[in-house]
This record gives structure tokens, sequence and C-alpha cells, in this order.
């Protein structure tokens, strides 16, 4: 199969920095193992969660084309998910929450193509495709439920990280590698679990990202719907968890009801949860996004958002009342006694933009070395700039080509010439241009006229701060350069052995040419492989109604699989009931 991205509209109009996480899927990679723990998970799944997962999944399967015996690829689920809206993406592992979530409100479902290995086929703590695939993909089916998705995605990607954010980031993608990865240092593992252990216990008050990111994890990954005494599985870690899924309904799992109170309730990616919340339906999951949305910078503006952004020391962005939006680093603000934003600075390429598309003449060939501005209003004036009539601004002596000089209630003053001024498609004024400039506040020059010409922000207050620029095209963000990528499977001779010998069950189950018959395979196992057990239960599905002498060599194989290995028996006996009960279709 090429190793081209699988593309269609939505994906079309991505902007790049989503697009530089988009990887080929390369089908071809997934070997025959592989093929065969999708299949057990499936078929499991399937089996169990139709008695405790809301109805939403076994119908999203089937609209979803999800296949109970193979991976799925890109081009079949593109393809399909076309007609509900939706698009499907491959990326490596995890991808920064910003960026996960802002792919989430373009209607595009990101899957992490790896798949877990045999010995983590319960859990894994590494995105798979079995938990994107198998877990997000038939939920987001329901439109109630994808319409709580893409919004939450929208409200999501605005918020503000900390520099803490990031170190976790990059600390649990680094884990989930070296825990995915063949033949890892149990060392290396505990360092890597000690590293994000320490992030998680340091006491610091939680920025918007790790609150948001908590609520994503109670209902998107973990939640339940329903009643709280008899709820049902709706989140994706649980539907791609065969071991979760059942141990989370038993009352081991203390069940709370979903309320804004779970975005303070932290969680750990490595160990199943010992809380789960409820919702009772999935307008419910969109009225508390609501309650939450309302706390951020995104919509409360003012010192405190500024504040988020400054102390992010990433790209953001803040959005005056005029609408005039300000994108850069923000690296300093000036309030006044009344904790009002009076004066505000970035320090690099800035860029000016009104309802998120950049400002002809403002991008950040312009504003290289930053922007800042006063704001607010005009000494012994009730009236905001951007509020005042052409007759107002005469008053002032704001005119075109005239020197000028006026101070801010806050003791800013201006001095200079004004060139000219932009207004928004209200007719407000949101830029005024001066040249030959003076800023000063007290005794410290805000700007000064070598510097250039200046370009003063028009607007009374800060009604919006959110994370990233406010125009996706003003700044180059092809910056994702992670600390360690997916680490690729190599074999071993004996290991290539075993996959020859899974190919031939499963080209068997297909009416396939095959290189080994069953028996053959089946001998092989019990003398080369004898760590092995999945192979056995798909050797004992294909004969146990037509060969009863060797079906009883295949448990009594099983039986000592058990005996010796008795962390995997419940998944085998799990695999053996599965096939007697012929309860598996979709």
């Amino acid at each position: 199969m090429s190793k081209e991205i699988q593309t269609n509209p939505l994906i079309d109009r991505l902007p790049p920095h989503l697009k530089q996480f988009i990887k080929p899927q390369d089908y071809d990679e997934y070997t025959p193992i592989d093929q065969a723990v999708w299949r057990y998970v499936m078929r499991k799944n399937v089996a169990s969660l139709s008695k405790i997962a809301h109805h939403s999944y076994l119908d999203g399967l089937q609209k979803t084309g999800i296949s109970v015996d193979t991976i799925p690829n890109m081009y079949g689920m593109n393809r399909i998910l076309k007609e509900i809206g939706w698009a499907a993406a491959a990326v490596d592992g995890f991808i920064p929450p910003n960026a996960f979530m802002e792919f989430q409100a373009y209607n595009i479902l990101v899957i992490a193509s790896d798949i877990r290995q045999l010995e983590h086929i319960e859990y894994t703590p590494a995105p798979d495709i079995i938990h994107e695939a198998a877990g997000h993909a038939p939920i987001i089916a329901n439109p109630e439920y994808a319409e709580y998705l893409r919004r939450f995605g929208k409200i999501g990607c605005k918020a503000i990280s900390s520099k803490e954010d990031y170190k976790m980031y990059e600390a649990v993608r680094t884990l989930s590698i070296l825990k995915e990865a063949p033949n890892t240092d149990p060392k290396t593992i505990k360092e890597a679990e000690n590293q994000v252990e320490t992030l998680q216990n340091q006491k610091s008050k939680p920025s918007e990202m790790a609150l948001i990111r908590n609520l994503h994890w109670w209902t998107v990954e973990y939640g339940l719907i329903g009643e709280v005494s008899n709820p049902q599985i709706y989140g994706a870690g649980l539907l791609s968890s065969i071991g979760e899924s059942e141990w989370c309904i038993t009352d081991k799992v203390k069940k709370l009801p979903y309320s804004p109170e779970a975005a303070y309730q932290d969680f750990d990616i490595t160990k199943p949860q010992p809380q789960l919340f409820v919702t009772p339906d999935f307008a419910y999951l969109c009225q508390v996004l609501e309650e939450f949305a309302n706390t951020m910078a995104l919509r409360k503006g003012g010192h405190r958002g500024l504040k988020k952004l400054i102390a992010s020391e990433n790209l953001g962005t803040i959005e005056l009342c005029t609408g005039l939006q300000i994108s850069g680093v923000f690296t300093r603000m000036i309030k006044n006694k009344d904790n009002k934003v009076i004066y505000f600075e970035t320090n690099g390429p800035s860029a000016l933009a009104y309802r998120e598309k950049e400002l002809i003449g403002h991008g950040i060939a312009t504003h290289a070395e930053g922007f800042g501005s006063p704001i607010g209003k005009l000494k012994g004036s009730n009236l905001a700039i951007e509020n005042m009539s052409p007759r107002d601004l005469k008053a002032y002596n704001f005119y075109d080509g005239e020197f000028i000089e006026f101070e801010f209630e806050s003791g800013i003053t201006v001095a200079g010439t004004n060139i000219t001024g932009t207004r928004n498609i209200k007719g407000e004024l949101i830029i005024i241009q001066f040249k030959e400039c003076t800023i000063k506040y007290k005794d410290e020059y805000l700007f000064r006229p070598e510097w250039g010409n200046y370009d003063l922000a028009i607007g009374e207050d800060i009604v919006s701060a959110f994370s990233g620029p406010a125009d996706d095209y003003s700044f180059d963000l092809i910056t994702h350069h992670p600390a360690m990528n997916t680490v690729k499977k190599t074999y071993t001779p004996k290991q290539k052995e075993l996959l020859e010998l899974y190919e031939s069950v499963r080209n068997i189950r297909e009416g396939k040419n095959t290189k080994f018959s069953l028996e053959a395979v089946f001998e092989l196992l019990t003398i080369d492989h004898t760590d092995d057990w999945l192979l056995s239960i798909e050797i004992y599905e294909l004969v146990h109604h037509k060969d009863e002498q060797f079906s009883q060599q295949i448990l009594n194989h099983l039986e000592e699989c058990k005996s010796k290995k008795p962390a995997v028996a419940h998944l085998i006996a799990s695999g053996i009931e599965i096939i007697l009960a012929k309860v598996v279709t979709i």
C-alpha cells in the first residue's frame, strides 16, 4: 500500500501547523500478530461491551465501517467518516494537547497508527489504533456527542498552557513510547516513570490547559453515561481497554456525578482510575463545557488573562474590545490601581489581526521586534477613542498629517504626527499610526521617535486572551520537534518464524494459500514458542467445531499456558468463552 497520506476536503483545509503532525499510516507494517491482537480485542469488546457500553458504540461500529477481523486503514475510514462529516488522520503517538484539540475543532479524529504489543493487550498508556479507531471513532457517529467533541476542540485549543504543561507532555510521550518499545530496559522505563511522577507531584496552580485536559480525560477518554448507580461506557479509554472496561463498572471504582468540579480531579495515565464521572446524557457535557469556558481567559480577558499568557512564555493572543487582536509572546503589562491593564508588550515577531485575519501591513515583517501599546480612555474624556465620532476626534486634533499630544487616564502620554487610522467594519478606529512618536509613562520611555513609525492599538479593555495566534498563517508554526519518536519494531529469526505461523493461520481463515497447515503451526508453537497463547486461541477457533481430538490438544496446551503464565489466564479463558458463545457479530 502506498505511503501517501490519505486526504479528503476536511484534511485539505487544515492549516500547515496541524498538517505537520500527520504521517502516512504505513499499513503494510502491521504484522500478523498485530492483526491478531486487534482481532482479539475487538471480539472481546463486541462480546462484552454490548452489555455495558452506550448503544452508540455498536451502532457506531457499523456506521464507521470498523471491522472485527482487520485493523482499519485510513483510506476506508475516511471514505466512511466523510458521510458523517468527519475525517481521520494518522499521527505518531501523543501530540501536544492544543494541537490534539484543534484537530477536533476541524472535525478530524487523530489516530495514533501504531498498535500495542501482545504483552499490553489489555491496556497501554500509549495512544494506539485500538484506542483511537475502536474507541473514539464509533462514538462520534452519535451527532450529539460529535458536536460536543467539536465544541470541546474549539474551546480547548485556546486554553493557555504553563511551562510545566509542556514538560509534562514530553515526559508522558516519552514514557508511553518506552513502554511500547520492544526490549526496553526496565531501568529506563522506571526513570521515565519517576520523571512523570515528579512533575505530577509539583504543587503548582493548574493552568487552563491542565484543567480542561482533566475534563477531556473524564469525558472523552474515561466517561460514563446514565445513572450513577447503573452507568454505561462511552469514553474511548475504557472502550479500548478490555481489562478496565469490565472492572470500571464494578463497585471497586467510585462513581461520581459529572460536574465542572471534575476539572480539578487529576489523573494518572499509567494506572487504572480509582473514580469515574457519570454524565446523565451527552447534552449535559456541553453544559459543563460552557460553564468551564466562562471561567477561561478566552472569555474573561483582563489582567488575569494577560498574566496567564505572560507566564506561559509562549505564543498567544489578546483581543481588545474593538476586535483588534494582537498575537505574539507577551512579556509585560502595566496595571493601574484598579488592576486594569493600561499597557501591554510582546517580544519578538508579532502580528495584528481582526476577526482572525491578519491586517494588511501588520504581520511579523512589520512587527519583527515586538509590539506594545497603551490602552484605555483619554484623560478628561468619558468616551473611549474607539467610540469617538469624527467630530469628537477633531476636538482632540486627530487630523491626518497633524502633530498631536494627548494623555491617557493612566498617565501615559503620546506625542507624534498622526499618519492615518485603520477602522473595523463598524467604522470604529482600531489602529492609529504615528511618525516621530514618543510614548512615555512616568520617567520611562515606552517608545522613541528613532525606533520608526508607531502603531497605537485602540481599545479600552482586553476582552479575551488565548493560546496561539489569531491568524494561523501569521507565524511559522512548523516547529514540532519531539524529544523521542515511536520506536519501530525489529525481529529476531525466532520472532520472524512466529510471524510466519500467525500469517499461516490468518491465511487459512481467509481461504488463502498458506505455508503451514494448522497442525504444523500448532506443533511448532508447542516446541519453539511455548510463551505464546494467542495463536493457539486462533487455531482453536478454526477447529473446535469440526475436530474434537485436535481441539482437545489445543485446550490442554492452553491449560498449561494458564498455569505457566497466570497473568494471562483470564485472557485465555475469555478467548475460549467468546469462541464457544458464538456471539461476535456487528
